[in-house]
C-alpha cells in the first residue's frame, strides 16, 4: 500500500512539475494534484529533495519501459528510412500528449540535477532496448565508433526534441534523416 501510494504522488508530483514548473513543485501542490489530505507528500517524502528524487526515479522508470515497450514493437531496424520511422515516433510522442508533459517534467529535472549530483546520477542515460537497436543499427552499417556514434546521435534527437518542445513545433523528418545520415558517416 505504501508503495502504491508513493507511486501515485510521484505521478502527482511529475504532474505538477508538468503543469507549474519546479517553482510550483511543493508539497501541498502534490497532495492537491493527488486529491490528498494536507501533509499526506510530506509524511511520505520529509524534503524537496526527497520528492524530487521520487518524482526522478519514477520518470526514469516511465521512459525505460516506453522506450522497452516502443522496441518490442518495431520491427528490424534495417534501413535508413526505418530507423527515421522509429525515431520519428518516438519524437512525436515525446512532443505530444502524456509524453509532452513527460518530457516538460525531465527537462526540469535535468536543469535541476545541475546542481544536485543524486539527480543526475539517477537522469543518466540507461542502457534500453531503443539504445540498443540504434547500437545494432549503426554497427550492422559499418560504423566504427559505434558507442560514441550511438551517444551523439541520441543527444542530438534530444535537442531536437527540446529545441520543438520550446516552439511548439515538430521535429522534421528532414532533420532526423540528417542526423542518421551524419552517424553514418
Amino acid at each position: 500500500m505504501a508503495s502504491d501510494r508513493r507511486t501515485h504522488l510521484a505521478d502527482a508530483a511529475l504532474d505538477v512539475l508538468a503543469d507549474e514548473g519546479i517553482r510550483g513543485l511543493t508539497h501541498r501542490a502534490v497532495d492537491r494534484q493527488a486529491a490528498m489530505p494536507p501533509g499526506t507528500t510530506s509524511a511520505y517524502f520529509r524534503t524537496r529533495a526527497a520528492l524530487l528524487t521520487a518524482l526522478v526515479t519514477r520518470l526514469v522508470h516511465l521512459d525505460q519501459t516506453e522506450l522497452q515497450t516502443m522496441a518490442e514493437h518495431l520491427p528490424p531496424l534495417r534501413t535508413v528510412e526505418e530507423l527515421v520511422d522509429g525515431i520519428e515516433l518516438l519524437t512525436r510522442h515525446r512532443l505530444t500528449g502524456e509524453g509532452r508533459r513527460r518530457s516538460l517534467a525531465r527537462y526540469a529535472c535535468a536543469v535541476e540535477s545541475v546542481r544536485d549530483p543524486e539527480l543526475r546520477e539517477i537522469l543518466v542515460p540507461r542502457e534500453n532496448a531503443g539504445r540498443e537497436a540504434v547500437r545494432q543499427f549503426l554497427a550492422a552499417h559499418g560504423v566504427t565508433d559505434v558507442e560514441n556514434r550511438t551517444d551523439t546521435l541520441l543527444a542530438c534527437i534530444d535537442g531536437l526534441v527540446f529545441d520543438r518542445l520550446a516552439s511548439s513545433g515538430e521535429v522534421p523528418r528532414e532533420a532526423l534523416e540528417g542526423l542518421v545520415t551524419a552517424a553514418l558517416r
